[in-house]
């Protein structure tokens, strides 16, 4: 791969951890990036959000640790199982990445629910799409329906050898369904149909409740020191 140019942030308060200062190297604007190259550096534990390339880079913290999941080797456990077989009968749609008034109202009610006061509670629609889909990446936008209702949409990008999850949301009536934990098991499924060997999905982080979920899916891979291992 060839050298990519980052900048550093300056320190900002951490979006997880209370009381920290976090910073992040960002791959600069002046980059072309396409999903080959993403895909190199999504193994080097860089994400997106929209079309901006992040790693965190914390001189005093090391919370935030990339993890994926070989999908070959995950065992539903038995909470993972039910919620498989409870929503087996969803109707599930794969589509391109762009913008839907029902899914941008459905994400803001999403946000109203489960992150009031947010930074993305009162996104306009430009926002909402920038800040999910991009325009150099392979991103799609896949949704479920309950008896033909819109029920959730998760967002995911697509390399040669592996699916990434980007971000998921649901109608806040359907919250019973365990939708969330639905969308993560059929990417895992869809990189198994689709022959990938990884799923991503982002940062885990043990202190922080909505990052700490990702425990679940076993046997993660986590990446340190440039390494990706099993052990943890």
């Amino acid at each position: 791969m060839r050298s990519i140019p980052l900048n550093l942030t300056a320190a900002h308060e951490c979006s997880y951890l209370d009381d920290q200062a976090a910073q992040s190297l960002i791959v600069d604007h002046s980059c072309s990036l396409n999903t080959e190259i993403y895909a190199q550096l999504i193994e080097q534990g860089f994400r997106r959000s929209g079309d901006q390339v992040y790693r965190p880079y914390c001189p005093q913290c090391s919370a935030c640790i990339p993890v994926r999941l070989a999908v070959e080797q995950f065992k539903p456990n038995r909470r993972q199982k039910r919620c498989f077989t409870k929503n087996s009968q969803l109707h599930v749609e794969v589509k391109p990445a762009i913008f839907e008034w029902a899914h941008y109202e459905m994400y803001m009610n999403y946000q109203m629910a489960r992150h009031e006061g947010g930074d993305m509670a009162n996104a306009e629609p430009q926002d909402y799409l920038e800040f999910l889909g991009s325009t150099w990446c392979d991103t799609q936008f896949v949704e479920f329906s309950i008896d033909n209702e819109l029920a959730a949409v998760a967002v995911i990008d697509e390399f040669d050898n592996a699916l990434s999850a980007v971000y998921t949301f649901f109608d806040p009536k359907f919250s019973s369904a365990s939708l969330g934990v639905y969308a993560v098991l059929w990417q895992i499924e869809q990189a198994r149909h689709l022959k990938k060997e990884f799923l991503y999905l982002g940062y885990w982080i043990k202190a922080c409740q909505k990052m700490s979920y990702k425990d679940d899916y076993q046997p993660l891979q986590i990446l340190v020191d440039g390494q990706w291992t099993d052990e943890r």
